[in-house]
């Protein structure tokens, strides 16, 4: 079955006020997550709120999201951000002195950043740093660092700024041969581009569900394959990480507080159900359209977005759309601004042109980024081709 994107487009009811190139930030919802919020909050609303059925609905995505990255649902835990599921699988492990983790951090979110550097204060690990090639995720560096003590290796999918993939294949076979975890951060991909986690050979991985995955804030998925994750012992232990087969979610157990299968055991509290049942129905969309079919899709629509603004004169990074181009799109130079500014006026300019005119897009570290997912289309990037072009005569 061929997928009907113009249809899918319907469904989002965001795209018609503004040209929406922001999923890096936060993706746009479909209607079907919206009506299925709506649910669950009636119910909370008039005291009808069924604790099985909202079970049920964690499960659901537990499952569905498993199906999306081809794991299996034990081999899924329930986060609350990126930033949970990374802290979960690095506070986990059996840290030594003398230990080592490789890290490229000028290419990744502060807070795949942080967790390191407070696990070197609190158990004198070594924290390898590697240096970007071209503003990517050098494998060769990365092979380079690794040594006898390295434990761990993390990257990001797709980097935080400029938003170029990651050889994420190579870097897993680097890990896999020293029995190296390999902790990715893959909140700019999944849902955007095709990611099986088997085939790619990924030991962790978290995500949020706010971006590619067209959910909420305040919940995340962390994968960790099952081999893996039950060499782990979490720091936090909740009900829910305990495996304790049919018995209520409040009772005690034994004492023995033997560790859920998988990565259940990093599972915690309460869940955020209202945010589980809109990410539920929006991975079902997703594999009913086809993760490949959805990459293809977006990638063809971001090559002819990079190669329209260079036509224009823009600097976009990077050059030609080549192996490394996904979802993203970025013009201007690496470094110059902070988060949410551009040193560079003329770029600066341009932002501000195309926000006024109702293109939704970000900066982050000094460049205007540009990304896309399934419910742009080829008017979109015709438009803001055109506003670039109108804006440079």
């Amino acid at each position: 079955m061929v997928a009907d994107f113009a249809s899918l487009r319907t469904q989002f009811p965001g795209r018609s006020r503004s040209t929406y190139m922001n999923v890096a930030a936060r993706g746009l919802m479909t209607t079907g997550s919206r009506a299925a919020i709506d649910r669950m909050l009636d119910a909370r609303l008039y005291g009808e709120a069924d604790k099985a059925a909202m079970f049920d609905i964690i499960e659901s995505s537990r499952r569905r999201y498993a199906a999306l990255i081809n794991a299996d649902p034990d081999e899924i835990a329930i986060t609350k951000n990126v930033s949970e599921g990374l802290n979960a699988i690095i506070a986990s492990y059996d840290w030594q002195r003398g230990d080592n983790a490789v890290i490229c951090p000028d290419l990744e979110h502060p807070n795949n950043v942080f967790p390191w550097r407070n696990l070197a204060k609190r158990t004198g690990m070594d924290v390898k740093t590697v240096a970007p090639h071209d503003g990517q995720i050098s494998v060769e560096a990365i092979a380079e660092a690794i040594d006898g003590n390295t434990r761990m290796v993390t990257a990001s999918s797709v980097t935080f700024a400029p938003g170029f993939r990651t050889d994420i294949a190579a870097i897993a076979r680097l890990c896999r041969e020293r029995d190296i975890l390999f902790l990715v951060d893959g909140v700019q991909s999944v849902g955007i581009l095709h990611t099986d986690v088997n085939e790619l050979g990924i030991d962790a991985m978290a995500v949020s569900t706010q971006k590619g995955l067209l959910g909420l804030y305040g919940m995340g998925f962390l994968y960790c394959r099952r081999e893996w994750a039950e060499r782990l012992t979490p720091v936090y232990l909740a009900r829910f990480g305990v495996d304790m087969g049919d018995a209520h979610e409040a009772a005690l157990g034994d004492g023995d507080d033997r560790l859920a299968p998988g990565a259940r055991r990093f599972d915690l509290g309460n869940y955020n159900f209202v945010a589980a049942a809109a990410v539920d129905d929006s991975i079902g969309m997703m594999l009913d359209t086809g993760t490949r079919e959805i990459e293809e899709y977006v990638t063809g629509l971001t090559r002819d977005l990079a190669t329209g603004l260079l036509d224009v004169g823009l600097p976009v990074v990077g050059g030609e759309p080549g192996p490394a181009t996904g979802s993203i799109v970025s013009v201007g130079s690496i470094g110059e601004g902070q988060h949410d500014t551009v040193d560079d006026p003329a770029m600066a300019g341009l932002h501000d042109y195309l926000s006024a005119n109702g293109v939704n897009l970000s900066i982050r570290r000094g460049i205007l980024r540009f990304s896309l997912h399934l419910y742009n289309d080829a008017s979109d990037v015709a438009r803001v081709i055109e506003l670039a072009r109108g804006h440079n005569a």
